[in-house]
Formats: structure tokens, C-alpha cells, sequence
């Protein structure tokens, strides 16, 4: 019987299906909403992904603003020029639509609505003081799982890091997950943040902070990824696994805003800060290292992984079916086209100590691995990523 305490959190309304996008006006009325802030990115704009909720806000007779200057990678100061363009006028529900950048700014925007500062000072675990508007997430990517998370992601450029706020505060109140809303997305992004989502359920699922429930839900993610990826990147009209692609980054984003992620993440943030490496790819360089270093730290939960993953494990020993993991998520990525070489982004032999050093600010993300490690390790780890 386990000794510890867990809670389980995750968004209270879930709307999923192709044409769901078309009822997010209701859903705002629901909340109580007049007015309505829309954050979001220019790629969005310009690929017509804004008109599906602006005609739906529009005919349940809503005011709604729109910001749409959300970049990669997003600093803290898009968080205060977002808040600078309402003037005042503040908005009482906040739709955030796109990937993880434009998410991320929406819910934090939607928290500084109500709280003094700068979003700065919450960066951190529990540091907001008070809920802040309601939030509806719509996401154009199966990658980030951040529709069902209490997590927002933003860049210190100071210190070339990224960091996190992390507060109940920040769950959000309705995800609405239309798959045709992601049938465009190019083969580079849907393989960057298809992976991204395999890596938020296999760090879920070998977490020391998981538990059963978010096990069942990182389990079937992996299975739901696994089976569907290469579909969603070699054929990206296919509805069926662009639609098993978003359910699976929600399970993933379900079990790890419960379980927490591990040290990819970790790993991937000092280099997505400092060489602006995308989140998703970023992620995939440490992946195979860091699961390599790992397995000794739960053979039997890797193991697994690889059997989630479709791997032939029957008649292998537990070391050899947990390395077989590691072979999975390297072919997946190889036949994805993803790059797997820090080289590719100019890191070098140089770069390593300073990074490293980086990993071990991640004290959050860490603490959850299933193997201590040191500065030392992070060193040879990068270095097995160049």
C-alpha cells in the first residue's frame, strides 16, 4: 500500500469531436461570460483556424478581443504586452487556440487578470494567490496535453531557462479538441509534437509520482500514440488518427499534470531556451539518452513501455525488454523524420558544462525521476545527445 498522499486534478469539462470547435460560444456563455479575450498565434490566423470561434462567439452574441502576436517559445513579457493591449477592459473568460505557446499565454494571462505583479513572480509550484478568469483551451496540435493541465511554460531569457508556474489556478474550466482543426498541420510540426505527447505518457508512466490511475491513462496514451503517429505525420487528412492522436496527448496531459514529467524535460528546457530549439524536438533529442540512463531505475515500467509501444518483448529478459523501449521511441523518431543530433542545432562539446548546470535548476521536474542525478550524469547525457 502506498505510504503517500496523491490528488487528482484535471479540467472538469471535455468536449471532443470533429465540429466541437463550432459550440466554444455556448460553452463561454455557460461560464458566465460577456466578454471574451482570444489569444492566439499569426500561423493560426492565417491558416483560418480563428474563424470556426469567431463566428461561433459571434453568433452567441459575444464581445471578444483578439491577440494574436503569440510567438515561439514565449518570454514573460508577451504575458504583459497581451495584458497591456486590453487597456483596461477586462475580459471575463479567456480562449486560448493554437499550440502550446498561445495556451500557455492564455492561461496566464487569464491568472494576472486577477492578481498583482508580474507573472514572474508565480513562476514556481502554488505561487498564485487567486484564481484568475476562466479559461477555455482549444488545441490545434496533439502535442502539449495543456488543455488538462494546472501548467504554464514561459522563457527566462536572463537566465536562459525555462520555467514554470504551476497552480490549480491555472486548470483550465472547458478543453474543446476538434481533429479537424489539426488535419493542416504540416508533417515536421505533427511529428515534433506527436513526440512530445509520447513523452509526456512515458515520463508519466515512469514517474515516482505515478500512481494507478494516471498509469491506465498514460498506458492507453502510449498505446493511442504509438498506433496512430505515423499515420497523422504520412497522411495528414486521415481524421481517425489525427482524432486518436488528440485523445492521446489529452490522456498523456491528464496523467502527467498528476504523475509530473521526468528528466527529458528537464534536459529539453536549457536547450530550448538558449538555442530556441522547439519544445517537441527538444524533447526528442534527450529522449533516448535520458530513458537509457533511466532504465535501471524501474526495468519493470520500461519493459512495459515497449510493450505499449507494440515491441516483440515475449521471451526477453526484463533488461532486455526495458532497452527495447529505447529502440522503439528511437525508430519512431527516426521514421518521423525528427532530428536527433544536438549538433544540428550548433551545441557543442563547450555548451555541455553550462547546460548541465541548467538541468540541475529543474528541481521540480527532477524530483520526479526515476534515477537521482548529478551534474555529472547531465554532462555524459548531453553529450550522448550531440
Amino acid at each position: 500500500m502506498s505510504a503517500r498522499i496523491s490528488i487528482f486534478r484535471t479540467t472538469p469539462r471535455i468536449v471532443m469531436g470533429p465540429g466541437s470547435v463550432a459550440g466554444v460560444g455556448k460553452e463561454a456563455l455557460d461560464l458566465g461570460a460577456r466578454r471574451v479575450l482570444v489569444v492566439t498565434d499569426p500561423g493560426i490566423v492565417d491558416a483560418g483556424l480563428l474563424d470556426p470561434v469567431r463566428q461561433s462567439l459571434e453568433a452567441a452574441g459575444l464581445e471578444f478581443s483578439l491577440f494574436s502576436e503569440v510567438a515561439p517559445d514565449p518570454r514573460y513579457q508577451t504575458v504583459k504586452t497581451c495584458l497591456g493591449v486590453l487597456e483596461g477592459d477586462k475580459p471575463d473568460c479567456v480562449i486560448g487556440l493554437g499550440g502550446g505557446s498561445p495556451i500557455d499565454i492564455a492561461k496566464t494571462v487569464a491568472v494576472m487578470l486577477n492578481n498583482a505583479g508580474d507573472i514572474s513572480d508565480y513562476c514556481g509550484v502554488d505561487l498564485v494567490p487567486k484564481a484568475g478568469a476562466p479559461t477555455i483551451i482549444i488545441p490545434t496540435t496533439a502535442g502539449t496535453g495543456s488543455e488538462v493541465t494546472p501548467i504554464a511554460i514561459l522563457s527566462d531569457e536572463q537566465e536562459k531557462l525555462k520555467k514554470g508556474v504551476v497552480s490549480p489556478h491555472l486548470m483550465p474550466r472547458v478543453a474543446v479538441l476538434d481533429p479537424e482543426l489539426t488535419v493542416g498541420l504540416p508533417p515536421a510540426i505533427t511529428a515534433a509534437t506527436g513526440m512530445d505527447a509520447l513523452i509526456h505518457a512515458i515520463e508519466a508512466y515512469t514517474s515516482v509520482g505515478a500512481t494507478g490511475m494516471t498509469d491506465m491513462l498514460a498506458a492507453r496514451a502510449i498505446e493511442l500514440i504509438g498506433d496512430n503517429l505515423r499515420t497523422a505525420y504520412a497522411r495528414g487528412h486521415d481524421l481517425q488518427a489525427r482524432e486518436a492522436m488528440l485523445e492521446g496527448s489529452l490522456l498523456a496531459g491528464i496523467a502527467f499534470a498528476n504523475a509530473g514529467v521526468t528528466a527529458v524535460h528537464a534536459f529539453a528546457y536549457p536547450i530550448g531556451a538558449e538555442f530556441h530549439i522547439p519544445h517537441g524536438v527538444a524533447n526528442t533529442l534527450m529522449l533516448a539518452p535520458v530513458m537509457r540512463f533511466n532504465l535501471v531505475g524501474n526495468l519493470i515500467k520500461f519493459a512495459e513501455v515497449a510493450e505499449f509501444m507494440g515491441q516483440p518483448v515475449e521471451g526477453l529478459s526484463l533488461r532486455e525488454a526495458a532497452e527495447m523501449a529505447v529502440e522503439a521511441v528511437w525508430e519512431l523518431a527516426d521514421d518521423l523524420g525528427v532530428p536527433k543530433s544536438l549538433k544540428q542545432f550548433g551545441v557543442t562539446e563547450e555548451h555541455l558544462p553550462a547546460l548541465a548546470q541548467g538541468v540541475m535548476k529543474v528541481t521540480r521536474l527532477l524530483a520526479n525521476n526515476p534515477r537521482t542525478i548529478t551534474a555529472a550524469d547531465a554532462e555524459k547525457i548531453y553529450r550522448q545527445a550531440l
